[in-house]
Formats: C-alpha cells, structure tokens, sequence
C-alpha cells in the first residue's frame, strides 16, 4: 500500500511545485464559473502564449484556437504537417448548477416575498442547494443586440440568494415522511429575490419594484428575461482542506479542474506532433447541442486546420487522419469516500493522493454507454506516464450495478479515434464543494503534459 501513497514518492521540492500549482488553480476557480468565463479566461492564458484566431495561412509549429459560441473552444498546436495524426485531450467547462427559467420572476403575495423559479441542470442532488448563499451569473441580451453582462453575489458587499428551506418544527410530514432526494422538488427550487413593494401600487407592487431596481441598474426589461443565459452558483471562493492543507474544496471541479490542467498543460509543453485541447459545453446533460462533444466540433476543428494550410483533402483523407489519432477524455473519477466504502469495488477503486486515474471504461449496467480503452492504448499510457514520473493510479467508478456515468469519451470514439478517460478523483462530486487532494490534481496535470510531449 505504502508503494501507491502518491504523497510518498515525492521530495519538499516537488510538494513546493504541487502547493504553488494548486494556488493558481484555485485562483482560476474563484474567477470562473460558468463555461463562457471559461472560456475568456483560457483565451487570455492562451493569447499571452502566442495562440491567435484560427484563419487562413498556418505555419509549422503554429498555435491557434476556434471558438464556438463563446460556449467551446479549442487549442490548437500544428507540428510539421497538419495531416499527421492528432493528439487530443477532451474536456468539458459545464458543472452542475440551477439556471433561471425564461420567465422566472414569481411575486407570492400570501408571503410577500419575489422568487426567481430555476430549472437544475445537470446531476444534482436538489437538497445541498438549499439554505446556502448563492450567486447569479450571465448574460442578458437586450432586442437591440446589446449584452448585459451579469455577476452577483460573488464580492464581499454584494447580496446573495438562497432557496429556504422549511424549519425543522414544521417539517415532520412534509419532509420527514419523504425519501432524502425527495425533500425538495424540481419546482421548489425558487430564489428568494426581493421583499420591498413599490409605493401606490395595488397590483403587483413587489414585482413591479424588482422590474424597476432591474431597469435603474441593468437597463434591462422584464421581456429581456426570455433571452438570457443565467446561472445560478454557490457564492462560496475555493479553500484549503485538512490541517495540512492537502486537499481543496470548491464548486465547478468536475469538469474544470480538467480543462483547467490540460490548457495549461498544453500552454507549458513543447509539443512535436498536432495537438487540439478541446473544452465541451452540455456534457452534463448528455453532450447535445452545438457546442456539446456529439456535435461536429472535433471534425470541424480538423477541417479548418487542414482549409487554412491549403491542402487538397478528401472526406476519406479526413477520416484517415481521425482514424489514426489517440485522445484522452479528461474528466473526473471518484475515488473512495471514506463514509460510504460499500458502494466501492475496493481492488478496483481509486483513492485520493494515489495521482491522476486512468479507466478502462466507463459506462453502467453491463457498461451501456460506454467507450472502453484497448488493450494496447492502455499500455501506451503506461509507458508514457512511467518515462515521465506521473503518478498515477487504475480505477473504476464504483460497483457494478450501483449506478454508474459516463463522459464524452464515445463521442469521440464514433470517429474511429483511440480514447482512454483520464483524470483526477474527486469527493462530493457534483455538490456545491467538490475535494480533489492537490497531489492528484498535481498529477493531472503532468499526466496531460506528458501525453502532449510523447
């Protein structure tokens, strides 16, 4: 066991290099939390490194990206020639959260009180959203074109929201008698908003004094609501967890702590062969969509690379160049939860502080859904990740028939590519606070840049 304890195999150097690497990220968490700041916040790391707009005219050793719906993006590194086969390290910038219906706002006058109703996106598990401080963030877009870009609740004096939760005393039948992911419905999830009513008026009066306070500080209507992308956020920043701060707890890790550690993997690599880093939007509702991985995007990619640099290609040329390219699917596993071991095939499970985990296959139920590694590219990624001193551990979600997930691995799997999941563990995946030990995200990291440079 002492052989596979990931915290034993390093010196006080590398421990500095872990701690320091793991305050960058946590940084990038308190910054980010939605996929479009996501997205703006990768293409600044990336312009500083010299990536530029993927256009006409592509040069050997070119750094280029494409984005998508300020949604999707993907980095791109061209070697000696763009027909080559690809290296490429898939991720997703979505998380788990509650967004605001088209038409949210809900004036209860038995109460008094003004509500915003949500739609949860995504795995949830409703009851750790309520009684917590939550913020607001995205986009409104006016009918003139103009956007409204939206942030609340995330600085020291800014208000919060919450959804309250019924008092103990009073909860007995209503709660008490119900399984725990029944305590709160779809439709109960509702953000308390505003409470003071807008003077002389019989109708309506506090909604009409939120629609106001919207105009005096936005400039936006209440009709600007049906096109807006607003998500509803823990207001909480990343910390430090454990004594020996080992270990970070934030919201949105699953799936950024990936996207996070592959861009920067890529951005400090020396890559020789045609590398894309491609970070997904609406892979945890099933990758749909255009900015999701079954849509076209990775072949689109491809195919603009192969336009700019004004090469003659056929569809089959394309496939060919697919067909022989390897991919990871960086997203996260679990790793055992030390409150819960029963759910856990412990030969088969990974632990925290082990490194970054590599799994054959995903899927449940007989591994429905799944894409599952041969043979053959999971001893490559043995070899690569021992040449470069990664460490990393071999681990499946869970048992068998316990449940099960799944990644967009298949997704890319469906262009004859090559793929293997790897990523790091996390505890609580999907609440509002993840935990990811710092060495893991460490070897993330390494893993990633390891892969590029082979």
């Amino acid at each position: 066991m002492d052989e596979k304890i990931g915290w034993l195999k390093i010196g006080e150097k590398e421990k500095d290099e872990i701690m320091d690497f793991s305050r960058d990220y946590m940084e990038f968490l308190r910054k980010v939390k939605t996929e479009r700041e996501a997205v703006t916040y990768f293409l600044n790391l990336a312009e500083k490194k010299g990536f530029r707009p993927l256009g006409k005219g592509i040069k050997k050793n070119g750094k280029y990206y494409l984005v998508k719906n300020e949604k999707a993006v993907a980095f791109v590194f061209i070697g000696d020639d763009p027909e080559k086969p690809y290296r490429i390290i898939a991720s997703h910038i979505d998380s788990p959260r509650l967004d605001l219906k088209p038409a949210p706002i809900v004036e209860d006058k038995d109460s008094h009180l003004v509500l915003f109703k949500t739609h949860y996106y995504g795995g949830i598990k409703k009851y750790q959203w309520v009684s917590r401080p939550l913020a607001i963030h995205g986009i409104v877009v006016t009918k003139s074109g103009k956007k409204v870009n939206i942030v609340v609740g995330e600085e020291e004096d800014d208000p919060v929201f919450t959804i309250p939760d019924l008092l103990p005393h009073l909860s007995r039948k209503v709660q008490g008698e119900k399984k725990l992911l029944e305590g709160f419905e779809g439709e109960d999830l509702q953000l308390l908003i505003s409470h003071i009513p807008e003077k002389d008026e019989e109708k309506s009066p506090f909604k009409k004094a939120l629609l106001k306070l919207l105009k005096e500080k936005y400039s936006i209507e209440e009709d600007d609501l049906y096109s807006a992308d607003l998500e509803v956020v823990p207001a909480s920043q990343p910390r430090d967890v454990g004594l020996d701060r080992s270990m970070l707890g934030a919201y949105g890790q699953d799936d950024r702590i990936c996207a996070y550690t592959s861009v920067r993997a890529l951005l400090d690599s020396r890559p020789e062969n045609n590398t894309i880093v491609i970070l997904f939007d609406k892979e945890e509702i099933g990758s749909d969509g255009n900015v999701g991985a079954q849509s076209n995007l990775v072949e689109y990619v491809i195919t603009k690379v192969l336009d700019a640099s004004g090469r003659d290609y056929s569809y089959g040329k394309l496939l060919d160049i697919m067909h022989s390219s390897k991919v990871i699917s960086a997203d996260v596993n679990a790793v055992v939860n030390p409150l819960f071991k029963q759910v856990h095939d412990m030969n088969n499970a990974a632990r925290a502080g082990n490194g970054v985990i590599v799994t054959k296959y995903t899927g449940s139920g007989g591994k429905y859904s799944s894409s599952e590694a041969q043979a053959e590219l999971m001893a490559e990624i043995r070899n690569i990740f021992d040449s470069k001193g990664v460490i990393y551990q071999f681990g499946l979600l869970g048992k068998v028939d316990e449940g099960g997930g799944g990644t967009v691995a298949k997704y890319l799997a469906r262009y004859g590519m090559n793929v293997v999941d790897i990523g790091p563990g996390l505890l609580s995946m999907h609440s509002p606070f993840e935990v990811v030990s710092k060495l893991d995200l460490w070897s993330a990291y390494r893993g990633y840049k390891a892969f590029i440079e082979a």
